[in-house]
């Protein structure tokens, strides 16, 4: 009798677990949906024409995009192309464009790590695109009149032929133990304010190791909106073919830490430098050096 009884009254809760478990499987897969939706409709908000072509298909840049998400590139994956937070798939994508590019929206990103990537012509049959100076872009547009709000930049262990910091706000500029081919540091003290970007829902982390691009770009908008990235690392940047350039950023903290910059030009050529237009509330700058670098 009182085996019966506990017999009915456990298939009775394995029911009700089975229950449970199936609406919280349910609601997982419905609050995933919904936020693909948001993704999505936010994305389509801000670049209309590119959600057009993702639509409708009916442009190179559409076709493009839409090759892009059904042949499965992603950021994670290292893969080349322009992206847009907080899909991981490029809106465009072109097999003769070997271009990283991020383009932030309205949208903050909590975080971006670009990590152990070779950049630029140190690869054979590697060109820049057609009209650009710089391998390697982090910045905000003048022609927007636009700037990168970033909490902390690290720009680490680099290797470029020339690096520039110009037109940039730090809270914290930490320079520290790197080695160039001449050099000319020389930011000025200001007023820059300590920074954090928050933003509520904000992107998810955008993560990338390993590849070989001809360019990386992380830009803001083509707006009058700043683009803004609370935790941006790039981090053993190999490159050659062109300027390394900082512009148009603001930031809370920026270490520049165990880089080589060179062309092999002598000290007398600047190939690390930090403009007056950089300024400062606080400036650690350690055991910076010159020596003989030549180009990778």
């Amino acid at each position: 009798m009182i085996f019966r009884l506990y017999t009915k009254l456990r298939d009775c809760r394995d029911w009700v677990f089975a229950k449970i478990d199936y609406l919280q499987s349910e609601s997982a897969k419905w609050q995933r949906a919904w936020g693909i939706l948001k993704g999505t409709f936010r994305l389509a908000m801000e670049h209309k024409q590119v959600a057009i072509g993702l639509v409708f298909a009916g442009s190179v840049g559409g076709y493009a995009a839409a090759d892009a998400i059904i042949d499965g590139y992603s950021f994670s994956r290292g893969d080349a192309g322009i992206y847009e937070a907080p899909l991981d798939a490029p809106i465009y994508h072109s097999g003769s464009d070997n271009t990283l590019r991020i383009d932030l929206g309205t949208t903050p990103v909590g975080e971006i790590t670009i990590e152990d990537v070779t950049i630029g012509t140190v690869l054979t049959g590697s060109t820049l695109p057609s009209g650009e100076t710089s391998v390697v872009f982090i910045g905000g547009l003048s022609s927007a009149s636009t700037y990168l709000e970033v909490g902390h930049l690290v720009i680490d262990r680099w290797r470029c032929t020339q690096l520039k910091l110009d037109d940039v706000e730090a809270y914290e500029l930490n320079v520290k133990f790197n080695a160039s081919d001449g050099q000319s540091i020389a930011p000025v003290a200001g007023t820059p304010r300590a920074r954090g970007i928050s933003g509520g829902n904000r992107a998810d982390a955008m993560t990338t190791s390993g590849g070989t691009y001809d360019q990386v770009k992380i830009q803001a908008p083509s707006t009058s909106t700043n683009g803004k990235v609370d935790k941006l690392t790039l981090r053993n940047l190999y490159t050659e073919g062109g300027l390394c350039l900082i512009d148009r950023v603001k930031a809370g903290i920026i270490d520049v830490i165990y880089g080589e910059y060179g062309a092999g030009d002598g000290f007398a050529a600047k190939d690390f430098t930090i403009t007056a237009s950089t300024t400062y509330k606080s400036f650690n700058n350690v055991d910076n050096v010159e020596v003989s670098i030549s180009p990778p």
